[in-house]
């Protein structure tokens, strides 16, 4: 499949971007409730049901997607409840129906707050990821969020569901698929004590180093290049009060060589040859010594990290054979001097393409 030209490419000029003032460019989130944490909390996988008019909703892929009507029923070992809701449909690529036979959603409790006992209680909205071609391939990209999570607090949470879609319309039901329902940037930010920066054009160095290495050797590690600090491409920048530091927390994993999703391909201008191929994205490094404190924090979560794809029972053994080799590849590469300094100087190589910055999908 051959992707839409939605995104554009630019070279990143150091001349036109600056250092910011968190004064400036940021904005501080309302503090929210503590009741609907729980949401996030268990790793149990709950079973909900999306009622209304789903053939209309799934319809309505244009720029300017409408709030439908829909009940949301939810139960799980101990829970189960009705609640109503808006649902629209979300998305760029994941949207066109050239693309994914469902779109991805936002539920909206907005109108219709959840009540304090629910397990809803205290959002606003929410994504849901939906199967695209396939839910093999959502359940990759949730577990790759809960890899994430392995190494920082400055992570998105997700919590995994088996989705049915009732159109009351025609009474009929879909089969279960598996799906994810994403955190708010709202909860990153206030349990993180944080602001959240919104202006575009951030250098990368502005990102406190540790930081900043850790989230792009993981990138790396799981073969994602589709993210910039520059034009906030997959990328939530927030501003920690309490450490006085810049920190970019990363989403959108669909695109990542660990996903491997059907119509993933990566940028044309990276000159990759698959997202498979992996590519380190952050800036030149003069001393590569300071990855190593980052390394070795990958070493110290390598059984963590293994065991999140090999004692899943819900992936296919042929994709946790792919997935450990992936693995192992990214750990031979950081273990040997040679290939680590191969890979890990590549953005300081005039003639390649570290300098390419993806500003992402244009609407």
């Amino acid at each position: 499949m051959t992707m839409p030209s939605f995104r554009k490419i630019f070279v990143f000029l150091p001349a036109i971007v600056f250092l910011l003032s968190p004064v400036s460019v940021a904005f501080q989130m309302e503090p929210l409730p503590n009741q609907f944490q729980g949401l996030f909390d268990s790793e149990e996988i709950l079973e909900i049901t999306l009622e209304g008019d789903i053939r209309t909703l799934q319809r309505d892929r244009g720029s300017d997607p409408s709030n439908h009507p829909m009940k949301l029923h939810v139960k799980g070992e101990e829970v189960e409840e009705y609640l109503d809701l808006r649902v629209r449909v979300r998305g760029n690529f994941r949207r066109l129906r050239d693309n994914c036979r469902t779109p991805p959603l936002r539920l909206n409790f907005n109108r219709h707050p959840a009540p304090d006992h629910s397990l809803f209680a205290g959002q606003s909205t929410l994504k849901l990821v939906v199967p695209c071609q396939g839910d093999q391939y959502v359940l990759r990209e949730y577990l790759t969020y809960k890899l994430y999570n392995l190494f920082t607090e400055h992570s998105f949470r997700a919590r995994l569901v088996r989705l049915t879609y009732h159109d009351t319309e025609n009474d009929r039901k879909s089969d279960p698929e598996y799906a994810f329902i994403l955190e708010h940037i709202n909860d990153v930010v206030s349990r993180n004590n944080a602001q959240r920066i919104t202006r575009l054009q951030l250098r990368p160095e502005v990102v406190d180093q540790a930081a900043f290495l850790r989230m792009s050797v993981f990138e790396y590690l799981i073969g994602n290049t589709d993210w910039s600090i520059q034009y906030l491409q997959n990328i939530n920048m927030l501003f920690l009060e309490d450490e006085k530091i810049y920190v970019a927390v990363p989403y959108d994993f669909d695109l990542a060589g660990l996903v491997s999703a059907p119509y993933a391909k990566p940028e044309e201008a990276l000159k990759l040859s698959s997202v498979r191929e992996r590519r380190f994205r952050g800036y030149c490094l003069e001393d590569l010594s300071v990855l190593e404190p980052v390394f070795e924090q990958f070493r110290e979560l390598k059984p963590e990290i293994y065991k999140v794809i090999t004692e899943n029972p819900l992936l296919e053994a042929s994709y946790i054979n792919f997935a450990t080799r992936y693995l192992d590849d990214f750990y031979d590469t950081i273990n040997d001097p040679r290939k680590m300094s191969r890979d890990f100087s590549y953005p300081c190589n005039r003639r390649g393409t570290g300098n390419v910055v993806i500003t992402g999908m244009q609407n």
